[in-house]
C-alpha cells in the first residue's frame, strides 16, 4: 500500500511527510537498500536523531560527504525510508526542527 503525503506534490519531486516540520528544495529519495548501507558505511556520520513526541516517528541525518546528508524517517510502523539532500540546505531547516514542540533531540 502506497503511502501519500498531505503536502502539494510538484512535478514528481520528493517530498518529506507532513509530520516533519521543514522543507527541502533539493531532495531526493533513495532506495531501501542504498540508504541502509550508506548510513552503515565507515564514511557516514551521525549528525543528530530526533523523535517525535505524539507518535512513533524518528528521524536521524547522517553526514556523507562536506555537501551531503542522508536523512532516514522511521515509520511508526518500523520501515525506513532514506533521503538524500544537501547539507547546507538541512542546515538552515535544522532550526525549525529544533523549535519544532512535536520533536524532541535525543541524540
Amino acid at each position: 500500500m502506497a503511502v501519500r503525503s498531505n503536502r502539494e506534490e510538484s512535478g514528481g519531486a520528493a517530498t518529506l511527510p507532513a509530520v516533519v516540520p521543514f522543507e527541502l528544495d533539493h531532495l531526493t529519495r533513495q532506495s531501501w537498500e542504498l540508504g541502509k548501507s550508506t548510513v552503515q558505511g565507515d564514511r557516514a556520520t551521525t549528525l543528530g536523531t530526533w523523535t517525535h513526541q505524539n507518535s512513533a516517528w524518528r528521524l536521524s541525518v547522517h553526514e556523507v560527504t562536506t555537501a551531503t546528508v542522508i536523512i532516514c524517517l522511521r515509520t511508526p510502523v518500523g520501515r525506513e525510508r532514506f533521503y538524500g539532500a544537501m547539507r547546507s540546505e538541512f542546515d538552515a531547516a535544522t532550526e525549525h526542527l529544533e523549535a519544532s514542540p512535536s520533536w524532541r533531540r535525543v541524540r
